[in-house]
């Protein structure tokens, strides 16, 4: 027996309004994040230790809170699953081995071009890099670098709970997971944004290069935010996404521009393309869920979908 039309509108305005509740909700959590850096008032710049921790403490402290968000977000949606919110958020065990490692190596391919290019310049700096990596003392060196904790442990490991973590278990529902993937790197690339206040106090450059500069973070982090979601979404794991975010702030942007100056032109673009070609290649089998398990953030999609 068909529904009365007034029933259905009425169906359909609650799905709308649930939607833009699920995007204003990851919005206002991005909000939050990037507020919390400015709470702590300096004239220091954002690399001094100072800063750093402060700043860390407050990321810290809205990752920490992440999951009472999406918590209160189920109870509004009447979302009932049977596995708890931090398996939505993708901390969880099944899996984990595989979640560490295969999304790793393939961050790792797409940077083949990159790590090339970098053992041609300095031959001897792998060696010198494996080195560093089994010794103890480099370990509690870099421990104790504010810097290096802030991008490679404390940015990771926050931006990814929040911005992957706890946004894409609220947009799943509304926008299904491939739209999620699409959907949540926006909030990731958007807050980089407040970079161009930092560097407006600070008079480096005119405003017409910081929009230039911020324009570009934008872009890239957008991207990476893509790939990172569809690496959650395949994986049901934070912890895939979380090494390969820290992989990816060790090695920065590939420099294509010296590429192509460098005297060894060609072997460096040949490594880049088949980094490039290895990680299309590589990048559904490494993340098939075959590996992974049962994908908890899956079962919020509102039809079986081939990204899960």
């Amino acid at each position: 027996m068909l529904e009365p039309e007034h029933v259905l509108v009425r169906q359909v305005e609650h799905a709308n309004t649930k939607c833009w509740v699920c995007v204003l909700s990851c919005l206002l959590l991005a909000c939050v994040y990037v507020s919390s850096l400015y709470v702590w008032r300096s004239s220091l710049p954002r690399d001094h230790p100072t800063v750093i921790k402060c700043r860390c403490a407050s990321v810290l402290l809205v990752a920490a809170l992440s999951p009472v968000a999406v918590k209160a977000w189920t109870h509004w949606a009447e979302i009932r699953v049977d596995v708890s919110v931090w398996e939505l958020m993708g901390v969880r065990m099944e899996g984990f081995i595989p979640a560490v490692t295969l999304p790793l190596l393939l961050t790792v391919v797409f940077y083949l071009g990159p790590l090339v290019h970098s053992a041609m310049d300095n031959p001897g700096g792998f060696t010198v890099e494996l080195h560093s990596a089994l010794d103890v003392q480099s370990w509690r060196s870099c421990a104790g670098d504010a810097v290096w904790l802030r991008n490679q442990v404390v940015a990771p490991v926050t931006e990814e709970l929040v911005f992957r973590g706890a946004m894409l278990p609220m947009l799943v529902p509304c926008a299904g997971p491939t739209g999620a993937i699409f959907m949540a790197p926006l909030f990731f690339g958007v807050a980089h944004f407040h970079h161009i206040i930092e560097q407006r106090r600070l008079h480096k450059d005119s405003m017409s290069v910081i929009l230039l500069v911020a324009g570009m973070q934008f872009l890239y982090t957008t991207v990476f935010g893509a790939f990172s979601a569809f690496i959650f979404m395949r994986t049901g794991h934070v912890v895939g996404p979380v090494v390969c975010h820290s992989f990816c702030n060790s090695q920065g942007l590939p420099d294509i521009s010296s590429a192509l100056q460098h005297p060894q032109r060609s072997a460096l673009l040949f490594s880049y393309l088949m980094g490039v070609l290895l990680f299309v290649v590589l990048l559904f089998p490494l993340t098939d869920p075959f590996f992974y398990g049962t994908i908890p953030v899956c079962r919020l999609a509102p039809a079986p979908v081939s990204v899960c």
